[in-house]
């Protein structure tokens, strides 16, 4: 595996030239990536297929390097490269977009815009959770007595996105929330939240024991980002959390309301529901026994997403060249 960030290190974990290249969509770093592709192209054996994750640092100078491997080409990026929250950030991937073979992405309107921009095959999958990373504790008992909750959200602050105004309403209402994540300091709400911190971004067996240890597992989304699912959608489920979670058409469609995990509408809705499952075990296990059958159903893992992409995308190149 090739990391093209490794390549560019010292710009982009710069404070000042990470942002400058954030904002420009990493147009001045197109020419040293492109050498460092050639570099590659030279000194390793033809792959298969070439899986491009993210994609943010790629124009199309680096993707007419990599077609000299004569290779199908596969973008997948799970952000919302044709939306408007993040500025310029996709500017370089957005003018690749037609030299890929296969553009995977995960929103309804993403994939009408990739179409439009240009490219060539667009193919959308749910997200997915990690069979192994996942993967719930056998023994609920082992997990670390500091990850255990009765109402967990495990996310970053974000600006806008009125996540910390929620997390208050539940505050205020007796929910006994807790909290980890990255920059909740930030939040103009910290005063009433700090109370509910319990730490910073998680991740492996922690992030799985703060969502299997909690009792009820909130699930927020990125209005920035046009979300009606995100991977903690799948993940909490997996990972043997009662997933809880605004209402959309999406959540609707993955897990019946009520039977398979909770949806809501508004901060006073969330808490009244929290408020009737905190107060009932039975409930509550049903619920989160049947998320978790309802997910493996799905088959919504990584392992099954990828070679969803990976038999499409060289199915497709096989069809392109037949027809050539």
């Amino acid at each position: 595996m090739c990391n093209p960030y490794n390549a560019v290190s010292d710009q982009i974990t710069s404070r000042w030239l990470g942002h400058l290249h954030h904002k420009t969509g990493y147009q001045l770093l197109q020419r040293r990536l492109s050498q460092w592709l050639i570099q590659i192209t030279q000194t390793i054996d033809a792959p298969d297929m070439i899986w491009v994750d993210g994609g943010e640092l790629f124009g199309p100078a680096c993707l007419n390097q990599l077609k000299t491997f004569k290779c199908p080409i596969v973008l997948y990026n799970v952000d919302d490269p044709t939306g408007k929250r993040d500025g310029s950030r996709f500017k370089s991937l957005l003018q690749a977009l037609p030299l890929y073979d296969m553009v995977v992405v995960v929103r309804s309107e993403t994939e009408q815009e990739c179409w439009k921009l240009g490219a060539t095959k667009v193919l959308r999958v749910l997200r997915s959770y990690d069979e192994v990373a996942h993967h719930p504790f056998e023994n609920r008992l082992a997990i670390p007595a500091q990850f255990r909750s009765e109402v967990a959200f495990i996310g970053t602050w974000m600006k806008h996105e009125k996540r910390d105004e929620l997390l208050v309403t539940l505050v205020k209402q007796g929910i006994p929330v807790s909290i980890w994540g990255s920059r909740w300091q930030k939040s103009p709400y910290w005063h009433l939240l700090k109370d509910s911190y319990r730490g910073g971004a998680l991740g492996g067996r922690e992030y799985v024991a703060a969502i299997q240890g909690s009792k009820i597992c909130l699930g927020m989304l990125s209005k920035g980002n046009r979300d009606l699912h995100t991977q903690r959608s799948l993940e909490v489920p997996f990972a043997g959390g009662l997933f809880c979670a605004e209402r959309t058409t999406e959540h609707q469609q993955l897990y019946k309301e009520g039977v398979e995990a909770i949806f809501w509408s508004d901060a006073d809705e969330c808490a009244l529901l929290c408020k009737q499952l905190l107060q009932d075990d039975t409930s509550r296990e049903q619920i989160r026994q049947a998320g978790m059958r309802r997910v493996r159903e799905l088959s919504v893992g990584n392992e099954d997403v990828c070679k969803t992409i990976v038999w499409a995308a060289l199915n497709q190149h096989t069809y392109s060249n037949q027809k050539l």
